[in-house]
């Protein structure tokens, strides 16, 4: 129940939403769902949450639109069928988000996007100014050019890296299923739905294995894996059937509703893993005291005016290592900037970027999101 507690207490969500529920089981675009989980999620933002949106469905939305009845196999003839539903379903969307004065904004990513560094951060940067500006995101696959994912609609995987992207507190994905059964409820009616686990569980797979949640490509496993995923950042998933009355409503405020997946690490130690796992260090930049003190004492940002010396070449994203001016290392980041533009900043203040460089993309040279003390 505490874990139930500390999710309501959560204060960014990204919350998925399945093809089955979203199209009707294939039927056509479920405008009264729709319109269902928009109110609820209009509530969410009234309390002051922030919310994005992963949406599933256009493929399913332009099938329905071009008349076709069954999935084709062609790939083009997927694409297709994604562009003429992406626009269906945004325009449902924003006709619905509209009722609440909400704003809405469309973002199409493939898993590319967030492998990258580079368009990782530029996503991220998006993504951010976005929920500043009290815009709410829609994210879909980029289905209209990507060729292998489109096959398995796994936007349960998308979900999990915007979780990680943005720093989510939780993840909720809506599905046709009440949860995670021990077994399919459909073949075994003594199944029991698993209230609540550690993500990290290795059993959970083998359960997921024989709990499938209908339509959706990706099934019962991806949404473990999505969970998995998610963890990482330290983030905790919530798999609940869409269908439930008011489920975002009941989630949100700590209901027993659906299957809790629980993070081992709490999100900075989570966070401080996945960036010492899964990077290696680029270039070092030397800094000044005051830049010393503003990271180790007051827990802030990196600015270029504190800078004195750097070393090596890098791209915007890799990872860098800070230095004080002994020589030790205090710190490590991902740069906002690569290294040749690092080169005519270092010791500059902010309010000269664009004069230096002809732009200003980010204020801070490493943001202390991205900064892991050592």
């Amino acid at each position: 129940m505490q874990a139930r507690q500390q999710l309501a207490a959560s204060r960014r969500w990204v919350i998925k939403i399945g093809s089955a529920l979203l199209t009707d089981n294939g039927r056509g675009v479920n405008r009264a769902a729709i319109f269902n989980w928009v109110e609820q999620i209009a509530a969410l933002r009234e309390r002051g949450m922030e919310v994005i949106l992963v949406s599933s469905g256009a493929v399913a939305a332009g099938m329905d639109r071009l008349g076709w009845r069954r999935r084709p196999e062609s790939i083009h003839q997927l694409q297709a069928a994604a562009a003429v539903g992406q626009s269906h379903l945004v325009q449902v969307y924003e006709q619905a988000f509209g009722q609440f004065d909400c704003r809405t904004a469309q973002i199409l990513l493939d898993h590319d996007d967030l492998s990258n560094r580079t368009r990782y951060l530029n996503a991220r940067s998006t993504l951010r100014t976005l929920l500043s500006l009290g815009a709410l995101p829609i994210v879909n696959e980029n289905d209209t050019v990507v060729t292998d994912e489109i096959r398995f609609g796994d936007n349960d995987t998308l979900a999990a890296l915007v979780a990680n992207l943005v720093e989510a507190d939780a993840l909720l994905i809506l599905t046709d299923a009440d949860g995670l059964f021990t077994q399919d409820p459909r073949d075994n009616p003594a199944a029991e739905l698993i209230g609540e686990a550690s993500a990290a569980d290795s059993k959970l797979l083998a359960m997921a294995g024989g709990s499938r949640s209908g339509l959706g490509r990706g099934g019962m496993t991806t949404k473990v894996r999505a969970a998995q995923l998610a963890a990482r950042s330290g983030a905790c998933t919530v798999i609940a059937g869409g269908a439930a009355d008011n489920v975002i409503d009941r989630v949100s405020a700590g209901e027993p509703l659906g299957t809790l997946l629980l993070p081992e690490a709490d999100p900075l130690t989570a966070r401080k893993r996945w960036l010492a796992g899964q990077l290696q260090v680029r270039g070092a930049l030397t800094l000044d005291e005051g830049a010393e003190a503003a990271l180790c004492t007051a827990g802030k940002s990196l600015l270029a005016v504190g800078v004195t010396a750097l070393e090596g070449r890098f791209h915007r994203g890799e990872l860098v290592s800070c230095r004080n001016s002994a020589g030790e290392e205090i710190a490590r980041g991902l740069a906002n900037y690569d290294s040749s533009e690092t080169t005519k900043i270092l010791g500059q203040p902010t309010e000269k970027f664009v004069e230096l460089l002809g732009y200003r993309d980010d204020d801070e040279l490493i943001h202390r999101d991205n900064l892991i003390l050592l």
